[in-house]
């Protein structure tokens, strides 16, 4: 039982890289050699969110570092975000980033060309 509680305790070790960053980038580059472009939007929002949650996490981390579950939590919205059952990266995406383009877009900010280029 030792053995496996070892194991256990030190599971969040490879699942976090794991689910974060290998099967990502393995999914990504399937994505990438695929001739679909639903995978496509799906890898890309997953890479903006992460990147995103990454900096929001070094800009917060006085403050998580006092919720002891945080990397936990953090693991399991990563899992989600990823995991092509629930495709929340897309879902986040077109929900709300997307949403908050195109209300920037609206104000002049950005303007997007036909080639799906984005300028200010």
């Amino acid at each position: 039982m030792g053995h496996l509680w070892t194991v256990l305790t030190h599971l969040h070790s490879l699942a976090g890289p794991t689910i974060m960053l290998l099967y990502p980038l393995y999914a990504s580059i399937q994505a990438i050699e695929s001739p679909s472009k639903l995978d496509d939007e799906q890898w890309l929002a997953y890479w903006i969110l992460y990147s995103f949650l990454t900096l929001m996490e070094m800009l917060a981390e006085p403050v998580l570092y006092w919720i002891p579950i945080w990397y936990q939590i953090k693991l399991v919205v990563v899992a989600w975000l990823v995991l092509p059952q629930f495709r929340g990266a897309s879902f986040i995406y077109e929900r709300f980033v997307r949403e908050q383009l195109k209300k920037f877009r609206a104000k002049g900010g950005i303007q997007a060309h036909s080639k799906g280029e984005i300028s200010e």
